[in-house]
């Protein structure tokens, strides 16, 4: 049986709550009775962003009874009528819609015009001046603002006809205004370029509705551009031109001819950027050709020579040996030498190797010097390691470049840094920990806060998974050659003793790991079936691990290569919630896209939003830090879900508090499982690892590796132990189209001539 639609048309009697953010409104319709009759009144939830106390509305939803607040009818769309009677005309006119006219201006203005006071506002808006109190300049701005109010009315009602939600179409409004009904009509897929949250397939939809034909060109360069930018998120900085056109292709289901006449008008337009290299045309977007060349100017402009011997610094580097009851291996010892003789120098080296001993070492002999230093790292995570390891503050770098999350409109997403070119960082040394997730745009935003002078000093493990965003930065810098690498390679006795450092070891250099369980802390159980392996996840995060490593089960972290199938993230996620966070009457729920989502719930951030506020507070609720940016894997817990005011409030690492509107929570997913990509640059107490089969370009040597070394006291692989063999001497990576290397290596080249 469907559901029944029911109607109800009134005049809005007064508004209870508004989120400005959404538009989600609660408010009250009273319809008109005679004077004998006692008025009927509907309580409407839904998104009304432009809607007044004292318009006349006719609503159309469903009805449902709130466990809070009683019957309720949930609003899918509404418009605004005509009032057709002076009572109706009054109340908008003195409810406060109207800035300047109050309930007895109103009353006057109704008794001098009657029902025609619409339309003498709208046509003959300079005769409102007749009413005493109201003179004409009053009487233009009166008319001004009705006449705003009834032209975001009508393009709300356009919007929606073309399938556009409420939300949606308040945001296309703020932005366009009344350039809404041109841009629509002319070239809806500006949409996907100008506004957050509207993308090629969303502008497709609306553009197809609008009567756009499949071959327009609009239509093929909105799919190219959206092709080159959708690679971006797959890690690549380019795409060659066969690829490329194949792709888009395939997405607008036309010719590839049309395809690559329109590459060859976007070339020309200098709207995307064409270069012929190793045999091929690459095409990129202007901003990331830009960026890596901009990036390879800066890094050669930063790598200037420190006079420093090497004499002096063994001297103070023994000093420090001595007073830290510390050994130094030879790569250690050169390492700190060339970060201090270089303004650019990487560490690189894997679990065990000293990176952080050598770091602390270089620590004290730039302290030694009373140079300015500054620590950061691209996850909070990783940052506030960095700070118990060297006892240093450390800071995420997008702190340390002073994160501003205001709406700029140079930037589509609203997000500038403080620190750049004309307000640089103020620093002699820059030390940034786990580089190998830092991508195109974080180091181009890093490398503008700094002047040649200051030293960049790069650590990172080359063999972790590459970055989530575009870029193969850590790895194209080392293959470059520009500047002075060191690769720590020694195990140390400590670290030796430890099979998952020794086992990291032995995945990177393709040797067969031990699975015997003849140590206390790498395990392996094997298991063929999927619902053995899922329970012994859920025992080993429930009861098991939780006891032997000292840690809650919500810092045991269950890492799958995949998100679909029933060993991915989302099914696992179902099945782990059900025991770490069961229902129960005194936790409220939402469900999202199909997911559950309730209070307590481990959750992570899966996209940048750098516009989102984040507060600290007080245990008194008293506001002490307040700030913007909430990243790509930071993890959190549900701590409540506000159902009135349709918002989920959120606590993340070092209690910064985020409220998200239930629009936004596409931005988040439950965290119990999550894939081995999501967990760089995270370390967790404990990590469980369920493997059993999956596609071989997936299951690799360089996804084994990054999801045994986030653990810190145990890990624990359950499934295959074929499977996992196979892992290790499975050398296929997915190809990363980037160039910075080449652009490093072009412009070396340039200065020697």
């Amino acid at each position: 049986m469907g559901i029944i639609m029911e109607e109800f048309e009134g005049y809005v009697d007064r508004i209870t709550f508004r989120n400005e953010e959404n538009g989600y409104t609660v408010l009250y319709l009273v319809k008109p009775q005679k004077e004998e009759e006692e008025a009927e009144e509907e309580c409407c939830v839904g998104c009304f962003s432009f809607v007044a106390e004292g318009e006349y509305l006719l609503v159309r939803g469903n009805r449902v009874v709130h466990k809070n607040y009683g019957p309720q009818l949930q609003v899918d769309s509404y418009e605004t009528k005509q009032p057709d009677d002076t009572v109706a005309v009054e109340r908008y006119l003195g409810s406060g819609a109207i800035k300047g006219v109050g309930p007895a201006l109103a009353a006057r203005i109704v008794r001098k015009f009657g029902e025609d006071t619409f339309d003498l506002i709208e046509s003959e808006p300079e005769r409102l001046a007749e009413v005493k109190g109201i003179s004409q300049k009053m009487a233009v701005s009166i008319a001004r603002q009705f006449n705003e109010k009834q032209q975001q009315r009508r393009a709300m009602i356009f919007l929606q006809e073309y399938g556009i939600s409420m939300n949606m179409a308040v945001k296309i409004y703020r932005h366009y205004k009344d350039d809404i009904y041109e841009v629509l009509q002319k070239n809806p897929y500006r949409l996907a370029e100008d506004i957050t949250g509207i993308g090629f397939k969303i502008a497709d939809t609306i553009a197809q509705k609008a009567g756009f034909y499949l071959d327009s060109e609009y239509r093929i360069r909105a799919g190219v551009l959206y092709m080159l930018q959708q690679s971006g998120s797959q890690g690549h900085c380019y795409l060659p031109e066969a690829e490329l056109t194949k792709a888009s292709a395939k997405l607008l289901a036309v010719e590839e001819e049309l395809v690559a006449g329109c590459i060859e008008n976007l070339t020309l337009n200098k709207e995307v950027v064409m270069e012929d290299a190793d045999g091929e045309r690459r095409l990129y977007t202007s901003t990331l050709y830009y960026m890596e060349m901009n990036c390879a100017r800066m890094l050669l402009d930063l790598n200037l020579s420190f006079s420093v011997s090497d004499d002096t610094l063994a001297k103070r580097v023994s000093r420090i040996e001595r007073r830290q009851g510390i050994v130094l291996d030879t790569l250690q010892k050169n390492a700190v030498y060339q970060a201090v003789q270089n303004g650019v120098t990487i560490i690189t080296g894997g679990p065990g190797t000293g990176k952080t001993t050598t770091i602390n070492t270089i620590l004290q002999v730039l302290e030694e010097d009373g140079v300015d230093v500054l620590l950061a790292a691209p996850t909070g995570r990783a940052a506030k390691r960095m700070s118990e390891t060297t006892g240093w503050e450390a800071q995420t770098i997008h702190r340390l470049l002073e994160l501003n999350g205001s709406v700029d409109s140079e930037d589509k997403g609203g997000m500038h840094f403080e620190r750049n070119e004309l307000q640089p960082l103020e620093a002699d040394v820059v030390i940034v920990d786990e580089f190998s997730m830092v991508d195109i745009f974080l180091l181009n935003a890093l490398l503008k806060a700094m002047v040649p002078g200051c030293r960049l000093i790069m650590v990172g493990d080359v063999n972790q998974l590459p970055s989530v965003g575009p870029g193969n930065v850590l790895r194209d810098m080392i293959k470059a050659e520009f500047c002075n690498v060191v690769r720590l390679n020694q195990i140390f006795r400590q670290a030796a003793e430890s099979q998952i450092v020794v086992n990291a070891h032995k995945i990177n250099a393709g040797r067969e790991i031990s699975l015997d369980n003849q140590n206390q802390d790498f395990f392996f159980l094997e298991r063929h079936n999927v619902q053995d392996i899922t329970n012994v996840a859920v025992q080993l995060m429930m009861k098991n691990m939780p006891s032997y490593v000292n840690a809650s089960p919500y810092e045991i972290q269950i890492l799958t290569p995949m998100r679909k199938g029933e060993l991915g993230v989302e099914n696992l996620n179902k099945v782990l919630q059900g025991y770490a966070n069961p229902k129960s009457a005194g936790k409220r729920e939402k469900e999202f896209h199909g997911v559950l989502f309730r209070e307590q719930d481990k959750i992570m951030q899966i996209k940048n939003d750098y516009q989102m506020k984040w507060v600290k507070k007080t245990r008194f609720g008293d506001v002490i830090e307040e700030g913007t940016g909430i990243f790509n894997g930071d993890i959190g817990i549900i701590r409540r879900i506000l159902e009135t005011e349709e918002t989920v409030e959120v606590e993340f690492e070092e209690g910064r508090l985020v409220s998200y509107e239930y629009s936004q929570m596409d931005e988040m997913e439950l965290a119990y499982a999550i894939t081995i990509h999501k967990s760089q640059g995270s370390e967790y107490p404990a990590v469980v690892i369920p493997i059993l089969s999956g596609p071989r370009m997936l299951l690799n040597r360089n996804l084994l590796y990054t999801a045994v070394t986030r653990a810190k006291k145990c890990v624990t692989l359950v499934g295959s132990s074929e499977t996992i063999q196979q892992m290790v001497q499975n050398v296929y990576e997915q190809k990363r189209y980037s160039s910075l290397c080449q652009r490093l290596q072009e412009m070396i080249r340039e200065e020697e001539f």
